[in-house]
């Protein structure tokens, strides 16, 4: 099996000099197309995949490994009190309509994603924020209301990537950035075309073009990749596949982590969901195991919260929710429905879901819960399910990163209200001390474990399938982004 690790790839990069082939293309496949190209006013991730750090960059990044990097800030200052940061642009940097990035531009982009009439999907990153103000052009000076430890990293959300007032009318459909690639065209229903910038302020792109391609259909996208239609394809939707790939020399597999927590996420404010005991009925019915066997080909690791395993503050509680029928039988009963109920199961595209639903619903069918699954496409789930919080039953993959604060956000789509985790939450962005962050994570975890919000599931592996001759590909996905800046051809 070719598999490489993120510090194999880092050292891949740093010879690319000498091995590369520049001046070539590159067709990248993608199981989701994005419902617009604007990654401030969408859930959507499939946005981020094709235009993080590739078009659009923000003040601070992700590396690959998950850490967080200076991007269009080159450097910031922070006070005493961690209230005021104090960034330093990047000279010479223009957008790709020829447009200088300057201050008033971070101005606009931080104001208008904590406007009252903001659409950005994240807006609780920017609800501490108290004023933005430009220095002069190349200095910005942000002022939160108390000091917050992930204001950094929340800076490298693909929800804070900087835009321009001059380009914002028109960026759902032809988005202007900063990042070492340009905008070229749209195919709706096809592809999109990205070409490299002449321009770009950095180390400039490999590759001179790059065409990422929309191939739902897990059989239609093993197809294009064995006929070497597409040269990568990240979160490869077919598992059972890989061994085929694994061996033939053509191919090379990467299994990385992503920040993907999947979960049969419940609507707890819709009855019966909003009785715990029938949220802790339905976790105990779910047997995780059988559901990544099934739905992944093993691919996945059980959790028993909304918190990546990977991370070094990660508390193991999948025995709070572990599979027994028979417990989840008795706590039906006792919460009133020993004869059982009907709840809406909405599946989105992935895979992952639509496997992993038939499998669940045959799992509690077992305990008495009939499911009426319907499936959605993207446009309507985040219609339907996000906005519209008209469901029951869903599974998703949350891959955005370190993202257990959306549990104190009682608007967020699965309504879960919570007083005790709102006053964890609000302590942990005051808090800088690491260890006394560690304790309140593990109390935050262990609240929604215990509160049944979800039903957690497995946290999302990312199979990438590559031409053998690739090199500078993401491993893991610390992020949804196909970030393709260091991607180059072997010789």
């Amino acid at each position: 099996m070719k598999r490489l690790t993120a510090c194999a790839l880092a050292g891949a990069m740093s010879v690319a000099g000498w091995a590369a082939q520049a001046g070539s293309d590159l067709v990248v496949g993608l199981q989701l197309e994005p419902p617009h190209l604007d990654p401030t006013s969408a859930a959507a991730g499939a946005i981020d995949q094709v235009l993080y750090a590739n078009v659009f960059e923000g003040l601070t990044r992700f590396g690959p490994d998950g850490t967080v990097h200076p991007g269009l800030a080159e450097s910031w200052e922070i006070s005493g009190d961690g209230t005021v940061y104090t960034f330093r642009l990047r000279p010479g940097v223009t957008f790709h309509d020829g447009t200088a990035l300057d201050a008033a531009d971070v101005v606009f982009t931080l104001d208008r994603a904590r406007d009252d009439m903001s659409q950005n999907a994240q807006k609780a990153l920017f609800e501490g924020i108290e004023t933005v103000e430009a220095l002069d052009d190349l200095t910005v000076r942000v002022t939160l209301r108390g000091p917050d430890g992930n204001f950094l990293f929340n800076m490298a959300w693909g929800d804070a990537v900087i835009v321009a007032p001059e380009s914002i009318g028109n960026i759902k459909q032809a988005p202007v950035g900063t990042g070492a690639f340009v905008f070229d065209d749209w195919v709706q229903g096809d592809r999109i075309t990205l070409t490299r910038n002449p321009e770009y302020w950095g180390t400039p792109a490999w590759l001179d073009r790059a065409t990422f391609r929309f191939i739902s259909d897990p059989t239609a996208a093993f197809a294009a990749v064995m006929a070497e239609d597409v040269d990568a394809f990240p979160g490869f939707p077919a598992p059972e596949n890989l061994p085929q790939f694994e061996a033939d020399p053509r191919f090379q597999v990467l299994v990385g982590t992503t920040e993907g927590e999947t979960i049969l996420s419940m609507n707890n404010a819709r009855p019966p969901l909003n009785d715990k005991m029938v949220r802790r009925a339905i976790a105990h019915a779910i047997d995780r195991r059988a559901v990544i066997e099934g739905a992944m080909f093993g691919l996945g690791t059980p959790i028993g919260t909304h918190f990546a395993p990977h991370h070094p503050d990660y508390v193991d509680l999948t025995h709070l929710s572990s599979y027994d029928p028979e417990l989840s039988r008795q706590l039906l009963d006792e919460a009133g429905y020993g004869d059982g109920f009907t709840v809406a199961l909405k599946l989105p595209p992935p895979s992952y879901a639509r496997r992993g639903g038939e499998i669940i619903a045959a799992q509690l069918r077992s305990v008495g819960i009939e499911t009426e699954i319907t499936n959605l496409e993207w446009a309507q789930w985040l219609e339907e399910v996000f906005r519209g919080k008209d469901y029951g039953l869903t599974i998703v993959s949350h891959t955005e990163p370190f993202d257990i604060g959306i549990y104190a956000r009682p608007d967020y789509y699965f309504q879960y209200d919570s007083a005790e985790f709102q006053t964890l939450h609000a302590a942990l962005a005051e808090q800088t001390n690491p260890k006394k962050r560690a304790r309140l994570l593990e109390r935050m975890q262990t609240r929604i474990a215990e509160d049944y919000v979800n039903g957690y599931l497995f946290q999302l592996a990312i199979p990438t399938v590559a031409n053998a001759r690739l090199r500078g590909l993401w491993v893991n996905a610390p992020t949804q982004a196909t970030d393709l800046t260091g991607v180059y051809w072997e010789e």
